[in-house]
């Protein structure tokens, strides 16, 4: 267990960490995860603590999943002391979504699968009995898991088909990398989602991205939560407004992100997004090509 971003309340933890254990896993929680920071209070630790430990986690033999027990701020301040190189030489499960979307942009881009999805401390999540059982099906038998949108299902608002690997996560966090050593555009599905940003934020946001060809090799849209928009209505309104003249395959509505129902959902993987019939298929390696 590490805490690449924000302060953790320890009572969470360990909380969320009961349902992990219930799955026959040993927990080990690295030791900047409930240590403070002397200064800044919405941070788990200081930032060499915080990318020391992530690397101690991820290089040690002993583990063979990285959780992230929440997100919130922080990740960016200690990407530059972290070597993704080094650490996709020795692949692992690693989960966590929202800040940690900055962490799976240079894992996925080095070829990884990485799962966004419920944290250590995100008990309400945790505690929803379809989005644990996915993460744990993702983890222990991914092989299973094809039909990424079930139980929920999405929203077709551009149809059509289009195959590629799935990318992205959080908003902000996407259009905040630009211009950064770890950016790294995608070049297929990718997955939007975030949570309290108005539609003028979003506007921007997306904008951004656009103005700076992060959408040029996209092959395809998913649109998860907007949680907590000031205006639902305007926050769909906007993401539509500014996507639908790329013209690609593009569905809304998918469970994952900030709700209690949070799907996890394989970055970096081959999916299949069929826009018209709302579905996206995990295309794991050797399984068997549809027709």
């Amino acid at each position: 267990m590490v805490a690449p971003s924000g302060r953790i309340r320890a009572d969470r933890l360990e909380q969320g960490s009961q349902h992990l254990k219930a799955w026959g896993l040993e927990v080990e929680v690295l030791p900047s995860v409930l240590a403070g920071h002397e200064r800044f209070n919405y941070l788990a630790a200081d930032d060499d603590a915080r990318a020391t430990d992530f690397r101690t986690a991820w290089l040690d033999e002993r583990f063979a999943a990285v959780f992230c027990a929440r997100g919130g701020y922080g990740v960016q301040r200690m990407l530059d002391a972290v070597d993704f190189d080094e650490l996709v030489a020795v692949p692992k499960w690693f989960v966590g979504f929202s800040d940690i979307t900055a962490l799976h942009e240079p894992l996925n881009a080095r070829g990884l699968v990485t799962l966004h999805g419920p944290m250590a401390a995100a008990v309400e999540q945790l505690g929803v009995e379809e989005g644990r059982a996915r993460l744990h099906d993702l983890l222990f038998t991914p092989e299973r898991v094809t039909d990424l949108l079930a139980p929920r299902g999405a929203r077709t608002v551009v149809g059509g088909v289009a195959d590629g690997v799935l990318r992205g996560g959080n908003l902000a966090l996407l259009a905040t990398s630009i211009g950064t050593p770890t950016y790294a555009p995608p070049a297929g599905i990718v997955l939007l989602e975030d949570v309290s940003e108005q539609g003028y934020r979003i506007d921007r946001m997306l904008t951004q991205l656009l103005r700076a060809g992060w959408f040029d090799q996209v092959t395809g849209v998913v649109i998860g939560d907007f949680s907590d928009a000031d205006d639902q209505g305007l926050a769909a309104d906007v993401i539509r407004e500014r996507l639908e003249p790329l013209g690609v395959p593009m569905i809304e509505g998918a469970a994952v992100g900030h709700e209690d129902l949070n799907l996890a959902v394989p970055l970096g993987l081959p999916v299949r997004l069929d826009a018209t019939a709302a579905t996206l298929t995990a295309l794991w390696p050797g399984a068997p090509a549809e027709s």
